[in-house]
């Protein structure tokens, strides 16, 4: 390796890399068209093979660091296994094969098909030179290798895994089930079977795609590793930029059908929505963090819309109304009496400087009548739940909410997929296949921010912003979470952030919750929605509120 590659930044783990001390920092996330372009203007400027060499010099020095770590087995008796796919996936892992062969790790390669670029050719026959044993035959067992690495497809594969790649893909993951026990499994860019833009496997359900342990991936994060399928697939990520994000990092996105710019897409972090935040200062009262209104709580149905108030109280909105369109609801929180419960009709939602509408509502004339009604307020607005069926059904209801967009007062919107494929006039299914253009698709449709829930939740705005979200596990698997989650976001837009900052924020922090809790032990199972707002307050103060943050 040369002193100008040991000098590249080499890695960075995207989910703990700081902006300051305390906070991990925003990153763009590169599209299969992004990745082209950045590889094409570096081949131009650089000499040959050498995008190849720092991938694979990379990826060596990432499992040298932790060979090094391991104190249960020395250097001389650690063993790598990697699997080298025909393009140049399969020559960064002859790179990292010579690397870790020259290191003095005991290393095997498995190439069922010889590969067939030119940089792949000239990696194969530097491996070849530096006595790198490779074989065409898979071994009988992968026991008794401390690592595994796949390098059979990356970005921009477009077919299905077949045959021996199809079979080496189940024993690499089922090697990630069995671990600590058997040893890691480390996927080169990005696990071979990934859609890299979508997160989905190609070939849908039973196609076979890696499930890694880890994921090393190339001059940039990209989108798919961080949602859908892709982010249990990827395991924990780092990023390798190979001296090529420091003219990526700033730049826009493109589209992929019409080579248009456009906003990049980002993975969402503090600093996106921090400086948004009001300021707690000490001649400041309750007005000045608003008022938030939640609507709905059908008959028999007040749970909802309750559970979303508690969140909106603990997360700094200054005072939380709950307007219930049903009858026999209680007069008042007995865990909460700072919450104020009205009959809907004795309550000016008007006066309000926020409405979270659609928690436990019902699907009635009345909610019906009410959304027209709220509709018309010029009060920032979150539609969630029943009042999001209830839109998709309605023509008239959809027009609305898409005018109000128009004229510059956006609504955010936040569905499940479900929710998301009624609207859209689709299904679940296509939702998830590519779960950033349903976004996006929503967000032009209805002229409205979307917070499309799911793993890798997806904020998107009309105007092309569109961040993936971080945080957040299966903790969150369970009744009531999404009415916690619209009513973070109702207090955060009650406290006068801007809509897409808001969603932002509130996602982040919900999702944040539900890690901290389970990192302390009350999750993933088992954890319950109510136990998520005051842990979304204690992260709130602790981040940005606190004079020493942790």
């Amino acid at each position: 390796m040369t002193d100008a590659e040991n000098s590249l930044p080499i890695l960075f783990d995207p989910l703990t890399t700081p902006l300051s001390d305390s906070q991990p920092r925003a990153l763009p996330l590169l599209t299969l068209t992004d990745l082209r372009i950045a590889e094409s203007h570096a081949a131009a400027a650089l000499p040959e093979h050498t995008l190849m060499a720092r991938a694979g010099h990379a990826a060596a020095r990432w499992l040298l660091e932790r060979i090094a770590a391991d104190p249960s087995v020395t250097k001389s008796q650690q063993r790598a296994w990697l699997i080298a796919g025909p393009g140049n996936n399969g020559g960064d892992a002859l790179v990292v094969a010579t690397e870790l062969h020259k290191a003095g790790i005991a290393v095997e390669v498995c190439m069922p098909v010889e590969v067939k670029p030119a940089d792949a050719r000239w990696a194969l026959d530097t491996a070849r030179a530096a006595g790198v044993p490779i074989s065409a035959a898979p071994p009988a067992s992968l026991d008794g290798h401390h690592w595994l690495v796949d390098g059979m497809f990356g970005i921009g594969l477009t077919r299905p895994l077949d045959g021996v790649f199809a079979t080496l893909a189940r024993q690499l993951s089922q090697r990630t089930k069995t671990r600590p026990t058997q040893g890691a499994v480390l996927a080169l860019d990005v696990p071979s079977g990934l859609d890299s833009d979508t997160g989905a496997v190609i070939g849908g359900n039973g196609a076979a795609a890696v499930h890694a342990t880890h994921t090393i991936t190339f001059i940039g994060a990209k989108p798919g590793l961080f949602t859908a399928q892709g982010r249990d697939l990827a395991g924990r990520v780092t990023v390798a930029p190979i001296g090529l994000a420091a003219g990526i990092n700033r730049g826009a996105s493109q589209d992929a059908a019409t080579g248009a710019p456009r906003a990049p897409i980002q993975l969402s972090a503090p600093e996106l929505f921090g400086p948004f935040l009001p300021a707690r200062d000490f001649a400041t009262n309750k007005g000045t963090f608003g008022s938030l209104a939640v609507v709905g709580g059908d008959t028999g149905m007040c749970g909802a819309p309750i559970l979303a108030a508690r969140a909106a109280l603990y997360s700094g909105a200054g005072k939380v109304h709950v307007a219930l369109l049903g009858e026999g609801a209680p007069p008042y929180d007995p865990p909460h009496p700072e919450l104020m419960l009205h009959p809907l009709d004795t309550l000016p939602l008007d006066s309000m400087d926020a409405l979270a509408i659609g928690c436990g509502m019902g699907h009635g004339e009345r909610a019906t009548r009410v959304l027209h009604d709220v509709l018309r307020l010029d009060v920032p607005k979150l539609f969630d739940a029943d009042a999001l069926n209830l839109i998709a059904k309605d023509p008239a209801l959809a027009a609305e909410v898409t005018a109000r967009g128009v004229q510059g007062d956006p609504c955010i919107l936040t569905p499940h997929p479900l929710e998301a494929a009624r609207l859209l006039g689709s299904d679940a299914a296509s939702v998830q296949r590519d779960r950033l253009a349903a976004a996006r698709a929503l967000a032009a449709r209805f002229a409205s921010v979307v917070v499309l829930k799911g793993v890798g939740t997806i904020v998107a705005a009309p105007d092309g912003r569109l961040a993936l979200n971080p945080t957040g596990n299966a903790a969150l698997a369970t009744g009531g979470t999404g009415d916690v989650l619209g009513g973070i976001i109702g207090a955060l837009l009650a406290q006068h952030l801007p809509r897409f900052e808001a969603a932002l924020a509130g996602v982040y922090l919900h999702g944040l919750a539900a890690d901290t809790l389970s990192a302390q032990g009350h999750g993933p199972a088992g954890l319950t929605a109510g136990e998520l707002a005051p842990m979304v307050r204690t992260l709130l103060n602790r981040l940005f509120y606190s004079a020493t943050p942790a």
